[in-house]
């Protein structure tokens, strides 16, 4: 598999925060052009055996993923894990106490709102959570556009649900070592998602790759649907430097919301190493 490979390793379906399924993603990337793909729901390996399955029908080799939020210098960080075993005990744990307290943070979101003049936040986002355990700031958001509130999501965010606005309330998730060891342990690539998302500065940045690199981590996001151009050009850097495999995916969660859909990515910068290349002995073959 080499680096001009239409690889897409990062989308959610229902199981998380996206709105197809399994089987209706892995239609979707196969219709796109997708050779290697992989579901990697937030702190959920719930579908990963029917995304396999679902792929394995559409004729796509497969890795199985999962994307993990945890708490790095007070911020919200994603780590996508790649190529791990779908029934390792430890990471399941470890993902369900990550899901632990979304529920209480989500009723806190919807007491805010009401605050506000917005009634019945939390029971209308339900109606968008495929996962009730999984409930979050995207479900909401699609409930405020549905019901008016807002014009799209953007707009949602900038008037609620961040920081100094109505709805927000911060989460404690799992530490980076933690999510590192459980996708390591599991068998699998941890790899960091979208880097260009964070807003960092550089010393901040620099001390994440340090530390992901010191606790295991082996991959980074360099062609991924939230990163510009220049941005690709950034991160191929990055992985130069810390001595990281590179990935690339959409992040795909919805035909209506998403930019980028699954598949369309410019392809890897050929002087990288592909992260499928580090897990050959992972991926599941196309039938």
């Amino acid at each position: 598999m080499s680096s001009y490979l239409n690889a897409d390793l990062h989308c959610h379906s229902v199981v998380s925060d996206g709105t197809l399924t399994p089987e209706e993603l892995a239609a979707r990337a196969s219709a796109n052009g997708v050779e290697l793909w992989a579901l990697t729901d937030h702190d959920e390996i719930g579908g990963q055996h029917r995304a396999a399955a679902a792929a394995r029908a559409q004729g796509m080799a497969y890795l199985t993923g999962t994307e993990i939020s945890v708490t790095f210098a007070g911020t919200t960080v994603h780590i996508v894990g790649l190529g791990f075993d779908p029934d390792d005990a430890q990471l399941a744990r470890g993902l369900h106490a990550t899901r632990g307290g979304r529920g209480e943070r989500a009723q806190e979101m919807a007491r805010q709102l009401a605050a506000v003049g917005i009634q019945d936040a939390y029971e209308g986002a339900l109606r968008y959570v495929g996962n009730p355990e999984l409930i979050s700031r995207t479900h909401f958001a699609r409930f405020l556009v549905e019901t008016g509130v807002c014009r799209d999501t953007p707009e949602v965010f900038r008037r609620y649900l961040t920081e100094g606005k109505p709805g927000y309330v911060p989460h404690r998730w799992a530490a980076l070592g933690d999510a590192v060891r459980w996708i390591r342990e599991a068998g699998g690539m941890a790899v960091i998602a979208h880097p260009a998302r964070y807003k960092f500065s550089a010393n901040e940045e620099y001390a994440l790759f340090s530390e992901f690199k010191q606790h295991g981590g082996a991959g980074v996001e360099v062609v991924t649907g939230s990163h510009t151009v220049a941005e690709y050009a950034t991160y191929a850097a990055m992985a130069q430097e810390f001595g990281l495999a590179a990935s690339r995916g959409s992040d795909f969660h919805s035909p209506d919301e998403s930019h980028t859909d699954l598949g369309t990515l410019p392809l890897l910068p050929g002087a990288l190493t592909p992260v499928w290349e580090l897990l050959a002995d992972r991926v599941r073959p196309a039938a």
